[in-house]
């Protein structure tokens, strides 16, 4: 039922969900934003401002996406022109409340340095996380480890033991038990300062602290040198009444109060109801009065700890201790909003069950050139009719249902039945699946068009969606267009990462 605040505003049950976005919702129940992150839609119905901003590949220009119309869906459309031909990464997110606590680049902090050497974290990819709002385009964050975005300089969160609300709509299934995927309020300084320093809503299965029913992924609590699903006894161990997350997409909640008082909520963000998985006492270990400082981390730690992964669509930060009342109408605006699974792959099908080939088109040097194999190792091959027949199946790979996201696509091996390329330590590789859920991952390849005028496809890690297949000195790698790595060169990035694709050697 919606509250005496909501129906001031003249808002019913059914107009609320048009006319009234989430922080709307909270306003009305007396704990407004203070922090607003979406790049999907508005999170206020009047908002028509900036919700990201995308940066090229091709020439490192930037774009600020905005919504369709005031209160609005994204407008993908603008991102994919701005982008095509090209690869993009989603540089900074937008605070749509009016304290500009927006989100960029995480520097590097205690628990973990930046990528590759002691710098910032990644931008995620512009394109990982495609989804739908009641049939329209838009894209989410895709975190993939080591990737990361923070504010240290905020308005208006909550310091000390001062009372916040935080909610998040992320995607179930993209998930690990690395530390940390986290949203919410954190250290301002990337160091871990203590317990008590942080409350974010973590999202996993990991099981170094407190935990949930079954075997997860959960909703727990990162308060600083502990995942929390309970209270009492450092809230350590199984929490039965926090369930394992089934759900293509989740609605997590997580509160904080003075006085000793926190919950931790969630339901599926696609239908239903707010479930309480836990409301009660902090953990005893100087939990209480907590120490927040009030910083904003999306995808890592309050440390910089990022070796989690996940997918965030929108989130807020509110002041003051929300009522579960004005919770579920938020919940019911999240529903409302139709979310759905986005189409991962573009471009000329690669029909699964055929058995193909991938020549090179970076002309003059590779252009009779194809990705073959000798053992483990990838590297480009001349090859041609004529050759023997163990180089023609070495250079032949039967495409599956994607291991790691049926959405996209594994490659068998022809002359090596049961091994795939997949990716380790940013080089392609064919090893035997091993029937783990990172190999399932690191073999699962999404297509798209060639970004150069030759070829027919790219294939993108589905795991890392910044990164490409790439020939770079005859060996095969995950790249990026420009990073830390000699492979990740911008020159000739799109040639190198285009592929024609044909009919295999040997099918």
């Amino acid at each position: 039922m919606l509250s005496r605040s909501l129906l001031s505003l003249g808002l019913t049950a059914t107009a609320s969900l048009v006319d009234a976005g989430p922080c709307d919702i909270y306003a009305s129940g007396g704990t407004p934003c203070v922090a607003a992150h979406s790049t999907t839609r508005a999170l206020y119905a009047s908002y028509s401002g900036s919700l990201y901003q995308v940066k090229r590949g091709s020439d490192s220009a930037t774009t600020d996406i905005k919504p369709l119309s005031a209160g609005g869906v994204a407008n993908a459309a603008a991102q994919d022109t701005f982008c095509s031909g090209t690869t993009c990464v989603i540089s900074i997110i937008y605070d749509q409340s009016s304290q500009g606590n927006h989100l960029t680049q995480a520097p590097p902090g205690g628990a973990a340095s930046g990528p590759e050497a002691d710098g910032y974290d990644y931008l995620a990819s512009a394109v990982g996380a495609p989804v739908t709002l009641n049939g329209q385009k838009a894209y989410g964050v895709f975190i993939s480890p080591k990737t990361g975005y923070r504010n240290n300089s905020p308005r208006g969160t909550a310091t000390g033991d001062n009372a916040e609300g935080l909610y998040a709509v992320l995607d179930g299934t993209h998930y690990n038990d690395g530390c940390c995927f986290d949203y919410g309020n954190a250290e301002t300084n990337n160091l871990d300062t203590g317990n008590g320093h942080m409350e974010a809503i973590f999202f996993g299965d990991r099981t170094k602290h407190g935990y949930g029913a079954g075997s997860g992924p959960w909703v727990l609590a990162d308060l600083e040198n502990g995942l929390y699903t309970s209270g009492g006894d450092d809230g350590y161990g199984s929490n039965p009444n926090n369930p394992s997350i089934t759900y293509r997409f989740v609605t997590a909640i997580l509160k904080g109060n003075s006085g000793n008082q926190w919950a931790i909520r969630g339901g599926n963000a696609k239908s239903g109801t707010l479930s309480t998985y836990y409301s009660g006492a902090r953990p005893t270990s100087n939990y209480n009065p907590m120490s927040k400082e009030g910083a904003i981390v999306l995808g890592i730690g309050g440390d910089n700890s990022n070796t989690g992964q996940g997918t965030f669509y929108e989130g807020v930060m509110t002041t003051g201790y929300p009522s579960d009342a004005t919770e579920n109408s938020v919940q019911a605006n999240i529903v409302a909003a139709g979310y759905a699974a986005g189409t991962l792959q573009s471009g000329p099908a690669i029909s699964v069950g055929s058995t193909v080939s991938f020549r090179a088109t970076t002309a003059p040097c590779c252009t009779t050139k194809y990705i073959t194999h000798t053992g483990t190792s990838v590297q480009l091959q001349v090859v041609s009719a004529s050759s023997t027949a163990a180089l023609q199946k070495s250079a032949s790979w039967t495409a599956h249902v994607g291991l790691g996201n049926s959405a996209c696509l594994s490659f068998e091996s022809v002359d090596s039945p049961g091994s795939f390329i997949r990716h380790a330590s940013n080089k392609l590789q064919v090893n035997t699946n091993d029937g783990s859920a990172l190999f399932a991952q690191d073999a699962t390849f999404c297509s798209q068009d060639a970004l150069d005028s030759t070829g027919t496809h790219a294939l993108r890690s589905w795991s890392y969606p910044a990164r490409y297949w790439r020939h770079y000195s005859g060996t095969l790698y995950i790249a990026s267009n420009g990073g830390p790595n000699v492979f990740d060169a911008r020159t000739t990035f799109n040639d190198d990462v285009s592929f024609a694709v044909g009919v295999g050697f040997q099918s």
